[in-house]
Parts: C-alpha cells; sequence; structure tokens
C-alpha cells in the first residue's frame, strides 16, 4: 500500500467515524403530553413523556395527581422560600464605574402585563425597595408562549 493510498484510508475512515460519532450524539426528540393534575376547574398542566408504558403512565399521573400541593403553581405558593437560596446579589468592586443604559422603552401592548405581572411579584413579598438605584438595570420581558410574559427584574 503507497503513502497515499494509506492516507485516503485513513482519511475515508476518520471521516466515517466522525459520522458516526454525529449520530450517536443527536438528542432524541421525544414529545411530551399535556397533562392536568388538578382536579378542580382551574388547570394545573405538567408534561410527561409519550413514549412511557401505559401502566406506568398511569400509575404517574395518579401520583403527580396525589401530591399536586407539592407544586408551586403561583408566586403566593412559595411564601417560606428561603432568603439565602433564592436572593440574586451582584457584588462590584470598590470604585467600580457606573455604565449608564438608555431606559428602554415597553411597547404599549406589554405596558399592562408588565404591571400586573410585577404588582403578583409584590404582592407575594419578591420585590423589595432598593437603596441604589443608580445600579438598578431596565426591565427585561421575555415573552412566553400563550400570550404571557416572564418579567425580570432588579
Amino acid at each position: 500500500m503507497t503513502k497515499n493510498e494509506w492516507e485516503h484510508n485513513y482519511v475515508k475512515e476518520f471521516v466515517k467515524l466522525l459520522e458516526q460519532s454525529k449520530r450517536a450524539w443527536k438528542p432524541i426528540k421525544e414529545k411530551l403530553e399535556t397533562i392536568n393534575v388538578d382536579t378542580r376547574q382551574d388547570e394545573r398542566e405538567l408534561k410527561i413523556r409519550t413514549l412511557i408504558a401505559a401502566s406506568k403512565k398511569e400509575n404517574l399521573i395518579f401520583l403527580l395527581r396525589e401530591y399536586v400541593n407539592v407544586f408551586a403553581w403561583s408566586y403566593t405558593d412559595m411564601p417560606s422560600l428561603d432568603t439565602n437560596i433564592v436572593v440574586h446579589k451582584v457584588s462590584s468592586n470598590e470604585g467600580s464605574i457606573l455604565i449608564k443604559h438608555k431606559v428602554w422603552r415597553t411597547h404599549s401592548n406589554m405596558v399592562l402585563k408588565v404591571k400586573v405581572e410585577i404588582e403578583r411579584q409584590w404582592d407575594a413579598s419578591f420585590l423589595e425597595v432598593v437603596e441604589y438605584p443608580q445600579w438598578v438595570s431596565n426591565i427585561l420581558i421575555v415573552p412566553k408562549k400563550g400570550g404571557k410574559i416572564r418579567v425580570c427584574v432588579d
């Protein structure tokens, strides 16, 4: 076997291995099924796998419905969270230079949704007044499915 033939075979084998590894590492895209775990009218939905045995699926749904009260469905369902775990703090070095950004304008159809969301977080004691307003940044609005929004605030 000549050097050229050997290199050609080597490259060919290497490309084959690369293609195999790409196929092996592709994530499985399994569809999810939305189930309502609450027996009342208000919908409390969770998603479960579709490729699950029927008996296991029934047991899983039974278990989720039995323990529906352990899930937090709203901010008010989480009144006793340990603030040492959930409080976000931004540390800064002494003498750091502030970078001031322009105020972002919020689209008029989002203003009411933002107000409602911030009031919900305020009523659940998730927000508080701060004493360092020079570090406060703009509100970030992230649209979610179904027309809802996620509001991220300092």
